[in-house]
């Protein structure tokens, strides 16, 4: 191993909606963690991986961080405290297009209180605003906390994430490859194209359906032909929302699933057969052993 090459976990945390994902996909170069406008779409912990030839970069998106008494969020702000204690250096981020510091910060700054790992903090979207904002936005984080740097991003355009990734460098430890090179994320595909589906069916249905919907693949195989079949259920909590997944004469479900299939085999670089249904499973959200299999990877 060469002595000076640096090795690590990086978690990524903060409020819901802040571009977390966004941020991850733009430094891997590739998609390893859905995205979409509704918050709390992340639900693991998502690995993604950059290896430079200074050092190996593991990055852990998390959900975000939030006061919440609901049981489902509960198990979701816990996977996120939990990537605090395993990771080497932990970046925050939070959006610049939020003029003032809100709750969700005071609630994450109590977290960071109780770590000595390095915190950096990322103010996302700089794009939407003018320099004479941001500058006293980052007067204003830098009082409430100490951060060894702050860095104004756009995960959306890519500005600043290189800066980002070299001094991140400075604060790993020395230590191994622990990924192959050209690997870019632990996730099973089995994982990755449930989350694909469940990405397409927010990006299509937005507001009409809640975040709580869960996408089980039931069925991950490789077909006679070279292609890959998959079964996947989509979870539902009522029969209302059944409805409107599966659309007037199941149109939005062939949707989902045309839209879904084409994304997988991008992924893939396969031809993928899918097949979708549509289970209503009550209050799964409620039941700790269905929020613990919907989590599960």
């Amino acid at each position: 191993m060469d002595s000076s090459f640096k090795s690590g976990f990086i978690a990524i945390v903060g409020p819901p909606n802040v571009g977390k994902s966004t941020f991850i996909n733009a430094v891997i170069g590739e998609k390893v963690s859905i995205v979409s406008p509704r918050p709390q779409t992340t639900r693991n912990r998502i690995v993604g991986i950059k290896t430079l030839s200074q050092g190996q970069l593991i990055f852990v998106d998390t959900p975000g961080t939030h006061r919440t008494r609901k049981r489902f969020n509960r198990q979701l702000v816990e996977i996120a405290r939990s990537s605090f204690r395993e990771s080497d250096v932990i970046l925050v981020m939070v959006e610049a297009s939020k003029p003032h510091i809100d709750q969700e910060f005071d609630y994450l700054k109590e977290e960071l209180a109780q770590t000595k790992k390095p915190v950096l903090l990322l103010i996302n979207k700089v794009d939407l605003v003018k320099k004479e904002v941001l500058l006293p936005l980052i007067d204003a984080y830098s009082g409430r906390y100490h951060f060894q740097e702050i860095f104004p991003v756009s995960s959306l355009s890519g500005f600043g994430v290189n800066g980002v990734e070299q001094s991140l460098l400075d604060y790993l430890p020395e230590g191994p490859r622990y990924f192959p090179e050209n690997m870019y994320t632990d996730l099973p595909e089995r994982f990755l194209a449930g989350e694909i589906i469940r990405e397409r069916i927010f990006f299509l249905l937005q507001k009409e359906v809640p975040y709580s919907i869960s996408v089980e693949v039931n069925q991950f195989r490789e077909g006679d032909s070279g292609g890959v079949f998959i079964r996947a259920s989509i979870w539902v909590e009522k029969n209302s929302q059944k409805g409107i997944i599966i659309g007037k004469q199941g149109r939005m479900l062939k949707e989902i699933g045309k839209r879904s299939r084409k994304e997988i085999e991008r992924f893939l670089n396969r031809k993928v057969y899918l097949e979708l249904w549509v289970t209503v499973k009550r209050n799964w959200t409620l039941n700790d052993a269905a929020i613990r299999q919907s989590l599960a990877l």
